[in-house]
């Protein structure tokens, strides 16, 4: 649906397996295998496979992430799950997605952020395996949105400067837009009474307490800080930072959200010594936020 940018470097072999099934709105998975999802001539089956083909070539392209594994897993998409069921998730092998009532939200594939985020709790499963509870698990729902704003960003070839920074955008039906809700969340002001989950912006003993998909709004806005104080686009370097402190370490279940914020102030000077900036912006985005 969006112009890509130009790939530099060569995918290795070929992008991982894309499969679509559908559930015609039961609840068992994986549901029915489709036999040719990219040329559908539903737009819900073609949707869920060509983005979850865009999603790994921007793990690759900008990552070098052969697939979520980084092994070159299958990515398995199941749409139309239930009936007018309003969510998207994914169970640990594959993806979800509900069509959304058609009033508090619309269809979730619709949302290029949103499968984005839902792959990246994938990413996350492989490689620091976050439990999610406490402040790892608002990490966790962090890691997914903030890669998930990352690939809508490349997708629209938006900078730091332009993109809008919500999440779930796309997805907000008639009566949430009625109320006068945008998004999901807002990343970049997490509390905006826009956001239909509003959350809290600054860090706080006991916020591990909070359901993983309220805490991650302080991480959300440090990423959110650094990557607009460092300008440009945010995978170029925030989002490398991040990247690395999320996949270079090995598994770190419980980490907490002061662990992950010193992570990345020390990769940010290790991954550019040249440029100081990228770690004072990085610095002064967890400082920001109490962290």
């Amino acid at each position: 649906p969006f112009p890509r940018p130009p790939f530099p470097f060569p995918l290795p072999h070929r992008l991982p397996v894309g499969q679509v099934f559908d559930c015609h709105h039961g609840t068992t998975l994986p549901g029915a295998a489709v036999a040719n999802p990219s040329t559908s001539a539903d737009p819900t089956i073609k949707r869920a496979y060509v983005e979850e083909e865009s999603v790994a070539r921007f793990y690759w392209n900008i990552f070098k992430r052969d697939s979520i594994d980084g092994h070159h897993m299958t990515l398995i998409s199941s749409v139309h799950y239930g009936v007018k069921y309003n969510n998207a998730f994914w169970n640990g092998a594959q993806m979800t997605y509900g069509d959304g009532d058609g009033q508090v939200f619309l269809d979730f594939t619709l949302g290029d952020d949103v499968i984005g985020h839902e792959l990246t709790h994938g990413v996350t499963q492989h490689s620091l395996g976050l439990v999610y509870s406490g402040e790892a698990g608002g990490l966790n729902e962090s890691m997914s949105d903030v890669f998930g704003s990352m690939f809508r960003q490349w997708e629209k070839s938006q900078t730091t400067a332009t993109a809008d920074w919500l999440i779930g955008a796309d997805i907000m039906g008639p009566v949430s837009k009625g109320k006068g809700y945008t998004c999901l969340r807002d990343m970049a002001a997490p509390k905006s009474v826009h956001a239909l989950a509003a959350q809290p912006d600054h860090y706080y003993p006991g916020i591990g307490n909070l359901d993983p998909h309220y805490s991650s709004g302080v991480p959300n806005l440090a990423f959110t800080k650094a990557a607009k104080a460092i300008g440009g686009h945010s995978w170029e370097k925030a989002g490398q930072v991040w990247y690395k402190a999320l996949t270079g370490f090995g598994p770190s279940p419980n980490m907490t959200m002061s662990q992950f914020a010193s992570r990345t102030r020390a990769l940010s000077t290790s991954m550019f010594p040249a440029e100081p900036a990228v770690h004072t912006a990085v610095h002064n985005a967890w400082t920001a936020v109490g962290l």
